[in-house]
């Protein structure tokens, strides 16, 4: 028979583990930072059901793949943060369903295509740095974009400045 020390012992191992897993729940389920931390692999469409999701901090790893576009059911992200990784393919569209995002940094990778002109109907994004890829086409300037730093979009070759609204075409034949 267990005497009365060793069963609060085990209360406590007990109450201390559930906490930890409840707070690596919360910390998973609402904000995952997982930033500089030697990942990789690639990015599952999965994540998309994390729909309480606020933070996907995956920056400097070695994630390599594309964005899934079901990342665009995370309607209450507000970081999406993939830069310096190896991550290829375009920029979803479905990213312009987030609503909540405050931070879209995907720098440092090796994306490729035009900049989804959806980005332009999120109110609430403040940053977005796609510098150092391969995208292509001209950079949006309505919305949120309008306050962007053009800096954010250097190193892309094949990026050009500023869409001109009303004065030169989107189609810039960007693939």
């Amino acid at each position: 028979m267990l005497d009365t020390l060793a069963v609060f012992k085990l209360h406590v191992q007990l109450c201390c583990n559930v906490s930890r897993i409840i707070f690596f729940l919360f910390l998973f389920l609402y904000c995952s930072d997982l930033g500089n931390s030697n990942l990789s692999g690639h990015l599952v469409p999965e994540l998309g059901k994390l729909e309480h999701l606020q933070y996907l901090e995956l920056y400097k790893n070695h994630i390599e793949g594309t964005i899934p576009s079901e990342l665009g059911n995370l309607k209450s992200l507000i970081s999406l943060d993939l830069y310096n990784n190896n991550i290829s393919g375009t920029i979803p569209p479905s990213l312009g369903k987030l609503k909540s995002l405050v931070f879209l940094r995907l720098n440092d990778n090796r994306l490729n295509g035009p900049i989804p002109r959806e980005l332009t109907g999120i109110s609430t994004l403040k940053v977005v740095d796609v510098s150092n890829n391969d995208l292509c086409g001209t950079i949006p300037t309505s919305g949120p974009f309008e306050h962007i730093p053009l800096n954010n979009f250097e190193h892309n070759p094949r990026l050009e400045g500023p869409e001109l609204l009303g004065l030169a075409t989107y189609d810039t034949s960007c693939s």
